[in-house]
C-alpha cells in the first residue's frame, strides 16, 4: 500500500511557509495607545506656542530698547522656537492619523521630517548670529545691561517651565528636537544674566557679542544629535542604541530556531521599530511553528521594544521513506529532481 505524505510535510514549500511565518497585525497596530499620548502633547505644545510668541515680542522690543544683540539673538533663537514647536504640533496631528491603502505604515515619520526641519533650522539661526556677533564686536554698541538683565530672568523662568512640560509629555524624536531647542534656551538666556551682570561691573560691551558667539555655539551643538538620528530613521538604519548582533543572538537561544539570516532591523518613526527575517527551524507541525512564532515575537517585543515584525519560517524539506518521515536537505531534494529529469 502506498504510504501517504503527511499535509504538513507535502506543502513545504516557499510560499507555504511564506504563510505561515508571517504574523499578521490587526489595522489599528500603529497605534499602541497614542491617541491619549497625542492628545496630552498637543495641548502642551499649544501652551508653549501662545508663551513663545510673547516672548519673542518682548525681546525684539527690550533688544532694540537696550542695544543689546544677546537679546535679539534670543529673539531669533525664540522664534525658530516657535517654528519648532509649530512644526511638531503638525507632526503630533498627522502621526495620530490612522494607517491607510497608500500610507500603510501611517504617517509616523512626520514626526522625523519635523525634528530634521528644526534642526536644521537651528543651524541656519548659529550662523546668522556669529555673522552679526562678529560685527558687533568690530563695531561695539552701549547696551543697558539692566534691561537685558530683566529680559533674561523672565526668559529662563519661561522656557524652564516649557521644557520641563515637554519633558513630561514625551520622548520620541519629534518632542525631543523641541524640548532641546527649549533647553538650549534657557541656558543661552542664563548666560545673558551672567553676561548682563559683567558688563554692569566691568563697562565692558564686548562681552554682549561674545556671549552671542557662545549662543550660537551651543545652538548648534544641540542641532548635530538631531540631525544624526533623523537621518539614521529616514535612510532605515539600525535604531539608536540597538544591536543587530544582540536581536539575531536572542533569537538564536529559542528553542527549535537553528538560523537566522537576512535579518533587518529599521525604524518606522522614533519610538516605532521594525524587523524581517528568516528563521530556519526543524520539520514539524503547522500548531508547534506558530509557538516557536509567538516566542519569537514576545522576546523581540520585551527585550528590545520591536512589535512589528515580518518572519518567514523556512522549513527542511522532507520526504518519506518505509512509512516514516525524514529529513533531507534541499540540495539533495534539487539533486533528484534534477536526475529524474534528466532519465525522462
Amino acid at each position: 500500500m502506498t504510504q501517504e505524505k503527511p499535509f504538513w510535510c507535502a506543502h513545504a514549500d516557499k510560499s507555504v511557509r511564506a504563510r505561515q511565518g508571517t504574523l499578521r497585525y490587526p489595522k489599528n497596530m500603529h497605534a499602541h495607545g497614542g491617541h491619549g499620548h497625542s492628545h496630552g502633547t498637543g495641548r502642551v505644545l499649544r501652551i508653549s506656542l501662545t508663551v513663545t510668541m510673547l516672548y519673542v515680542v518682548l525681546l525684539v522690543v527690550a533688544g532694540i530698547r537696550a542695544h543689546s544683540l544677546a537679546l535679539l539673538s534670543e529673539a531669533g533663537h525664540n522664534l525658530s522656537d516657535f517654528l519648532a514647536l509649530l512644526l511638531s504640533l503638525v507632526a503630533v496631528f498627522l502621526e495620530g492619523r490612522p494607517p491607510s491603502a497608500t500610507k500603510t505604515y501611517g504617517y509616523r515619520r512626520a514626526g522625523v521630517l519635523a525634528a530634521l526641519v528644526n534642526a536644521l533650522s537651528l543651524v541656519v539661526v548659529s550662523f546668522f548670529i556669529f555673522y552679526e556677533a562678529f560685527q558687533r564686536i568690530q563695531h561695539p554698541e552701549h547696551v543697558r545691561a539692566r534691561v537685558m538683565i530683566g529680559v533674561a530672568a523672565a526668559g529662563v523662568v519661561m522656557n524652564g517651565v516649557i521644557a520641563l512640560l515637554l519633558w513630561r509629555s514625551g520622548r520620541d524624536v519629534n518632542v525631543r528636537s523641541a524640548l532641546l531647542h527649549e533647553v538650549g534656551d534657557t541656558l543661552s538666556t542664563a548666560a545673558v544674566i551672567a553676561g548682563g551682570f559683567a558688563i554692569l561691573w566691568t563697562g565692558q560691551y564686548w562681552i554682549d557679542a561674545a556671549l552671542s558667539f557662545g549662543i550660537g555655539t551651543l545652538i548648534l551643538w544641540s542641532s548635530f544629535g538631531i540631525v544624526r538620528e533623523t537621518l539614521n530613521i529616514l535612510l532605515e538604519g539600525t535604531p539608536r542604541g540597538m544591536s543587530l548582533e544582540a536581536v539575531e543572538a536572542t533569537m538564536r537561544t529559542i528553542a527549535g530556531v537553528s538560523d537566522v539570516h537576512d535579518l533587518h532591523l529599521w525604524s518606522i518613526g522614533s519610538e516605532n521599530h521594525a524587523l524581517s527575517a528568516h528563521v530556519k527551524i526543524a520539520d514539524m507541525a503547522t500548531s508547534e511553528s506558530d509557538a516557536i512564532l509567538r516566542e519569537i515575537n514576545e522576546k523581540l517585543g520585551q527585550g528590545f521594544g520591536i512589535h512589528h515584525t515580518t518572519i518567514q519560517l523556512e522549513h527542511v524539506v522532507c520526504e518519506t521513506a518505509h512509512s516514516c518521515v525524514i529529513a533531507v536537505r534541499e540540495e539533495e531534494h534539487e539533486h533528484d529532481h534534477s536526475r529524474h529529469d534528466h532519465a525522462h
